[in-house]
C-alpha cells in the first residue's frame, strides 16, 4: 500500500468553513479532496533530514484528557483550529513573504477502540509522513498524543541512525505521570529511550507534585529559562505546545484553564523561533477545547502561533534532496 493511501486509511476529512481566496487557508491542499500537490524536489532542513512541505494532522481525541479528569472537548479542537485559521492570516502577508512550503492538510486521525490503539493510529500516521519527507504538525486533542507522534519521529528516523532528538515543550504541567492519561506524554518518551535534552517552559509549581518535579529533573529534564534568541539547535528537536500554558484570559478554551499563563506575545516569540530553527523537525499544538473557548479566541490564538512558526520557516536553509 502506497503512504499516501495509508494516510487515507489513518485518518477522515477535517472540517473546514469556506476558505476565501487570499487567505492562507486557501493555499492549504486537503488530501480527502484529492488535492495533494506535486511537491517537486524543493526542500527544507528540519532534523538533519530534508523535507519537501508541512503536514497539518488532526489528534481528534480527548480520552486521555477525560482518564486525568480534565474538560472534555479536546477532540474537537483541530476542526476548531481549521475555523481559527480559515478567517485569519493573509497568503501574501508580510511576516509570510518567502514561505513557498507546501501545506497539506491530512484530516484527523481516527481514533480507536482504547487510548492505545488510538496512539498506535497516530504513530503509523505520522510514520506514513516521514516516510513522504513532510514535517509533521500535530493539532490536538489530548497532551498525551505528543508520545505516539515523537516515537515515531524517534522510531522511523533517529533511532535507526543511532541519533537522539531533543524535546522542547511549553506547558504549566510535568506532563509525566505514571498512569495512562493526558498527564503521561514525556514520561513515556524518556521511558521509551531515544531523548536527550527535554526542556519546560511555562511550569506552574502550584499545579506540579515534588515527586513529579523530582522524576522530571533526576531523568535528564531542565526547567528552562533561555529567551527565544538563545534558541539551542545542536541536535535535532520537536516542539510541543500545550495551550494551557497561555493565561485563560487569552486563551479560555484549553482543558485545564490557566489563570496566571504566558501571553500569546511572548509564546508566539518562541513559535517563530522554532520555525526558523532548522533542527526542529515536528511541531504541535494541544489541548484546544472548543466547548470553553469564548469567542472562538483560543482558536485564534492556536492560529497565530501556527502563523508565526510558518514566518520563522520561511527563512530557513533550502536543502538538497
Amino acid at each position: 500500500m502506497s503512504e499516501r493511501n495509508r494516510l487515507r486509511e489513518y485518518t477522515q476529512p477535517g472540517t473546514w468553513p469556506p476558505r476565501r481566496r487570499g487567505r492562507l487557508a486557501a493555499r492549504i491542499h486537503d488530501l480527502h479532496e484529492g488535492a495533494y500537490p506535486r511537491l517537486g524536489e524543493a526542500a527544507w532542513l528540519a532534523g538533519g533530514y530534508p523535507v519537501r512541505g508541512l503536514a497539518l494532522i488532526g489528534l481528534a481525541d480527548d480520552r486521555g484528557v477525560r482518564l486525568n479528569g480534565g474538560r472534555p472537548g479536546a477532540d474537537q479542537g483541530p476542526d476548531a483550529f481549521r475555523s481559527g485559521l480559515a478567517g485569519y492570516g493573509s497568503a501574501e502577508s508580510v511576516g509570510l513573504q518567502g514561505l513557498d512550503a507546501p501545506i497539506l492538510d491530512l484530516g484527523n486521525v481516527i481514533p480507536g477502540n482504547d487510548l492505545h490503539e488510538t496512539h498506535a493510529r497516530v504513530t503509523a500516521t505520522v510514520s506514513a509522513v516521514l516516510e513522504l519527507d513532510l514535517m509533521p504538525i500535530g493539532v490536538g486533542g489530548g497532551h498525551d498524543l505528543t508520545f505516539p507522534e515523537v516515537r515515531a519521529l524517534i522510531d522511523s528516523r533517529f533511532r535507526p541512525a543511532g541519533q537522539r532528538i531533543d524535546g522542547v515543550y511549553f506547558d504549566a504541567h510535568l506532563d509525566v505521570r505514571e498512569e495512562d492519561g493526558s498527564g503521561m506524554p514525556f514520561r513515556r518518551l524518556i521511558e521509551q529511550g531515544g531523548l536527550g535534552r527535554l526542556s519546560l517552559f511555562g511550569f506552574d509549581p502550584l499545579v506540579n507534585s515534588p515527586e513529579h518535579l523530582d522524576w522530571f529533573l533526576s531523568n535528564g529534564g531542565e526547567l528552562a529559562e533561555w529567551s527565544s534568541a538563545q534558541w539551542p539547535g545542536d541536535r535535532a528537536q520537536f516542539v510541543s505546545i500545550c495551550l494551557d500554558v497561555l493565561d485563560m484570559a487569552q486563551a479560555p478554551g484549553v482543558s485545564a484553564p490557566n489563570p496566571a499563563g504566558w501571553s500569546v506575545q511572548r509564546l508566539a516569540d518562541y513559535a517563530e523561533a522554532a520555525g526558523r530553527q532548522s533542527s526542529v523537525c515536528c511541531l504541535d499544538l494541544m489541548e484546544l477545547s472548543p466547548p470553553y473557548d469564548k469567542d472562538g479566541r483560543t482558536a485564534r490564538a492556536a492560529a497565530y502561533l501556527f502563523l508565526r512558526f510558518l514566518s520563522g520557516f520561511a527563512g530557513r536553509k533550502k536543502a538538497a534532496l
